[in-house]
C-alpha cells in the first residue's frame, strides 16, 4: 500500500496541482498497488480522486469509537462521503478525529502498514499544528521510502490569528 500525508492548509490551486502529481505518481506504480488515506477534506480527497483516476484501489480509514464510526468534524463530512464512494475498502481505526495527537497516531499506524509514503510537504519543520515533518521522519526511521510531493507553484494558506 501507498499512504499519503501532508499539509492540511493547502490552497485550492495547490490541491489541483497536487492531485495531478499524485495521479501521475500512482499511474507509475505496479499493478494492484493500493492507496490508503485517513478520511478528511483537502489532501485526503485529492488523493482519493487521484487514486481512482489512476485506476488504483483505495482504502479509506475512518475514525471509530468502539466498533462504530465516530462523528466526523463538519468540515470533513462532505469529503468523507465522496471518499467512501471512491473507496474499494473502508477500515475503522480507533482515534478521535478532533484530537491532533490522535490523528497523528492514526497516521503513524497507517504509515507502518504501508510500503511507501507520499508526503505532500514543503520541507518545513513540525510546528505544533502541522505534523507532516514528523510523519516523514517517522517513516524514514522505519525504513519506509518517502516521496516528497511539492509541485512548482504549490503554496499553503497563511496561518490564521489565534
Amino acid at each position: 500500500m501507498i499512504a499519503v500525508v501532508g499539509h492540511a492548509d493547502l490552497t485550492p490551486e495547490t490541491l489541483t496541482l497536487v492531485e495531478a502529481e499524485l495521479r501521475a505518481r500512482l499511474e507509475r506504480q505496479e499493478d494492484g498497488t493500493r492507496g490508503v488515506v485517513r478520511v478528511g477534506a483537502g489532501l485526503p480527497l485529492a488523493f482519493g480522486r487521484a487514486a481512482r483516476e489512476a485506476g488504483r484501489p483505495l482504502v479509506v480509514l475512518l475514525p471509530a469509537q468502539g466498533s462504530v464510526p465516530a462523528v466526523l468534524p463538519h468540515r470533513d463530512r462532505p469529503a468523507a462521503g465522496e471518499l467512501l464512494r471512491l473507496a474499494e475498502q473502508m477500515r475503522l481505526v480507533p482515534y478521535d478525529p478532533e484530537g491532533r495527537d490522535a490523528c497523528v497516531g492514526a497516521d503513524e499506524r497507517m504509515i507502518t502498514t504501508s510500503r511507501r509514503l507520499l508526503a505532500v510537504w514543503d520541507g518545513s519543520p513540525a510546528d505544533g499544528r502541522d505534523a507532516t515533518a514528523h510523519l516523514v521522519a517517522f517513516a524514514r526511521a522505519r525504513g519506509i521510502p518517502v516521496e516528497v510531493v511539492w509541485p512548482p507553484g504549490a503554496t499553503r494558506r497563511p496561518p490564521t490569528g489565534r
